[in-house]
């Protein structure tokens, strides 16, 4: 991207896209940024470390060439569990029949099941239910022995090796946290990984286990809880407060949950991050038709956009851009549905988490945020600029969600990066944030040369005085001579 879009950029809603080999070399990512893309994600699920440095490596060196930040989520694998190998690599269903579950990685008779999560058969109860091939095909549990699960079929299909298993409602002993994780945590800090999100969160303790081995290392990469258990929804409210963001991953939650609520936990899990104050990402078949479609379907496009209205800091694509078809276009569709979207946004909407404060930022810096975004839109200004160490100041007015385009600007890159997912916020490097009548003719000329900004226009500038850096405390208001 070069500067001057960089500057212009004009969709408030961050996209994530997942890197693959749809997307496998620098200048195709590089026309992904300039399409849009803010946040890359790579998948712990599949593939080895190296691949994952490999897609890691391409990102920083598509970043370099723009000239744009651009940040890496890394997501962990969690304890997500499947099918092992099946006779003919696959088998049907039917309903009626009975299918067993033995132990075991293989499984050597038609009608038998096996699992790579070696306790599931002790971890099973008659009643239980195991949903299969992503809620296509439904067992129940009708028995248990010491070496097999005897179950009914209540919903029929097809099922192919290794293919997920979900078991709604069932209590797993199995850390959200697993070793392989665990490793990948800090490999993936050491790497750079801007933000790392921790699959099958149950609980708070989960992400307290991840951060503490962040924390351990020196890692200021950020904590993104994915929320895909109905044990999450149980300690909602703690874990967001616990995690840095929440991703609404629909793919697991969508099996875990009966799908007809599916939309009403969406937006109740929204709501609660905009209550906390915490970014959150809509994942998982957004446009997922665009596989191979140029075009979405229209109840997806309604999708993305019910996402944004909702109060989305970020809306994620999965394979569309990993292994589809049409990357670019998948990119593209979701920032054009953006820029239609936002507008429609309510004052109502951008200010009902007024009453709360952003963790990690002190009231003052809250207060003079809010303010700042208040003062703006009542002056019409073209801009808003604010100079952050943290990032939490630029994430507090993010929050308040500022109708009017927001700068945010730091001396360190891998904060520059995380700016990258909050809504609004277009991270601007290389700038002079040490010295605000510097910043601002910095701001101006840049931004004068891009066509932001002409003269008589107003800039809203929040940043700080004395030395509690922590505490913006000084809003400058300046009109472009």
């Amino acid at each position: 991207m070069s500067e001057t879009s960089l500057w212009q950029r004009s969709s408030q809603t961050k996209i994530v896209a997942t890197v693959g080999p749809a997307c496998g070399s620098v200048d195709k990512l590089i026309s992904l940024i300039e399409l849009g893309v803010d946040v890359f994600r790579i998948n712990t699920a599949h593939g080895e470390q190296k691949h994952h440095q490999e897609f890691l490596d391409l990102v920083r060196a598509a970043e370099e060439q723009s000239g744009n930040p651009v940040a890496v989520l890394l997501d962990l694998g969690g304890p997500k569990m499947r099918l092992g190998e099946l006779p003919g690599g696959q088998f049907t269903c039917k309903q009626g029949d009975t299918v067993r579950f033995v132990r075991g990685e293989v499984a050597m008779h038609p009608g038998e099941l096996v699992s790579t999560y070696p306790t599931l058969i002790d971890e099973l109860r008659p009643g239980d239910r195991i949903m299969l091939a992503d809620g296509i095909v439904a067992l129940n549990v009708t028995e248990v022995t010491a070496e097999a699960a005897i179950c009914e079929v209540r919903q029929g299909g097809m099922v192919r090796d290794r293919q997920g298993v979900n078991l709604p409602g069932v209590k797993l002993t199995a850390p959200a946290l697993s070793e392989r994780d665990r490793a990948s945590a800090i490999w993936g800090a050491g790497a750079g990984a801007d933000f790392i999100s921790l699959s099958f969160v149950r609980r708070p303790d989960d992400v307290q286990q991840l951060r503490d081995v962040l924390n351990d290392i020196g890692s200021t990469a950020r904590i993104i809880a994915k929320i895909e258990k109905p044990e999450a929804l149980e300690c909602l409210d703690e874990i967001v407060d616990a995690a840095d963001g929440i991703m609404v991953a629909r793919g697991d939650l969508g099996v875990e949950v009966d799908i007809a609520e599916i939309a009403a936990v969406q937006k109740r899990i929204v709501g609660v991050c905009r209550k906390h104050r915490k970014p959150v990402i809509i994942a998982t078949q957004m446009l997922d038709s665009m596989h191979h479609s140029r075009i979405p379907t229209r109840a997806e496009a309604t999708d993305v956009a019910n996402a944004i209205l909702d109060g989305a800091d970020a809306c994620m694509l999965s394979g569309e851009t990993a292994i589809g078809e049409y990357p670019n276009e998948a990119v593209s569709m979701m920032h054009r549905i953006a820029m239609a979207t936002e507008p429609l946004y309510s004052e109502v909407d951008r200010h009902r988490a007024v009453g709360s404060i952003t963790a990690g930022v002190t009231q003052v810096t809250e207060m003079t945020a809010r303010a700042t975004v208040r003062l703006a839109e009542n002056l019409s200004a073209r801009m808003i600029v604010v100079s952050t160490i943290t990032g939490r100041a630029a994430l507090a007015v993010s929050q308040n969600r500022s109708s009017v385009p927001t700068i945010g600007v730091s001396g360190n890159r891998a904060i520059l990066r995380q700016l990258c997912l909050y809504r609004g916020i277009v991270p601007i490097p290389d700038a002079p944030v040490s010295h605000p009548n510097a910043l601002l003719n910095f701001v101006v000329r840049a931004a004068m040369n891009s066509g932001r900004l002409a003269v008589g226009d107003n800039i809203v500038l929040l940043s700080w005085t004395g030395s509690g850096h922590s505490r913006h405390n000084q809003i400058t208001v300046h009109e472009v001579e």
